[in-house]
C-alpha cells in the first residue's frame, strides 16, 4: 500500500475507536513504514471483521496482511527445460550413460 492508504487505515482505527486511538505525527512515523508493507485491501477487509468484534482498538499485527510473494519456481522450471532443449542429443546419451554406470557403481558397493 502507499503512504495515503497506509494513513486512511489509522484515520479508519482513530475513527472507529475514537476515544481510545490517537494519531499523532510520532504514531504515523512509527506505523506508517510498517502498514507500506501491507495489503491495502486485505488490511481493510481484516480491520472491519475486527471492528465488528472487539471494542479496544487493533495492534497492526491483528490487521496485517502481507501481498504474497512472487512464486518464481514456475519460471525456474521453465529457463531449465529450455536450457535442457538446448542440449545435444549426444550429450544428453553421454550423460545418460554415466549416470547409469555410477548407480550400478554404487549398487555394487553397498
Amino acid at each position: 500500500m502507499d503512504h495515503r492508504e497506509a494513513l486512511e487505515v489509522l484515520e479508519t482505527i482513530s475513527e472507529l475507536y475514537s476515544n481510545k486511538f490517537e494519531i499523532t505525527k510520532r504514531v504515523a512515523d512509527i506505523l506508517i513504514p510498517e502498514l507500506m508493507e501491507m495489503d491495502f485491501p486485505g488490511v481493510m477487509k481484516k480491520l472491519s471483521a475486527f471492528a465488528a468484534r472487539n471494542v479496544f482498538p487493533p495492534t497492526l499485527s491483528e490487521i496485517a496482511v502481507y501481498p504474497p510473494e512472487k512464486n518464481t519456481t514456475l519460471e525456474k522450471i521453465q529457463q531449465w527445460e529450455q536450457e535442457a532443449a538446448s542440449v545435444s542429443a549426444e550429450t544428453k546419451q553421454r550423460f545418460l550413460k554415466q549416470l547409469q554406470q555410477l548407480v550400478e557403481g554404487m549398487s555394487r558397493d553397498s
